[in-house]
């Protein structure tokens, strides 16, 4: 059996995006997955020790992706990828739910049903 991937999904604050696409993920068995803003006013902050247990990122907007790497540039980062979500939806939005499960599931070429 091999190892499920480690995924990391990165917004600005961990409030609304980022959440949700961890609340989404998180009790599917394909990947393991977390969550973490890149603010100080995050509900949970990304850190290094994230960075390198991820095999993959995602992030909302591409600033958010210029962020990490001027930040962490010290780092062999993990492949980041832009989701294009506009910070325009609460947690747990239908709309939202339905963009971060298309584009996440598209990206990582999955098919089938959650």
């Amino acid at each position: 059996m091999t190892q499920r991937p480690n995924i990391l999904v990165i917004c600005g604050r961990n409030k609304k995006r980022s959440r949700t696409a961890e609340h989404i993920f998180k009790n599917g068995d394909r990947f393991k997955i977390r969550s973490a803003g890149l603010s100080p006013q995050s509900d949970y902050k990304v850190t290094e020790r994230d960075l390198r247990w991820a095999d993959l990122a995602f992030v909302m907007e591409p600033k958010q992706r210029a962020r990490i790497w001027g930040q962490f540039r010290h780092l062999e980062l993990p492949e980041i990828k832009v989701l294009n979500v506009a910070d325009a939806y609460e947690f747990m939005d239908e709309e939202l739910v339905d963009l971060l499960s298309e584009r996440i599931n598209r990206t990582l070429k999955i098919k089938d049903k959650l």
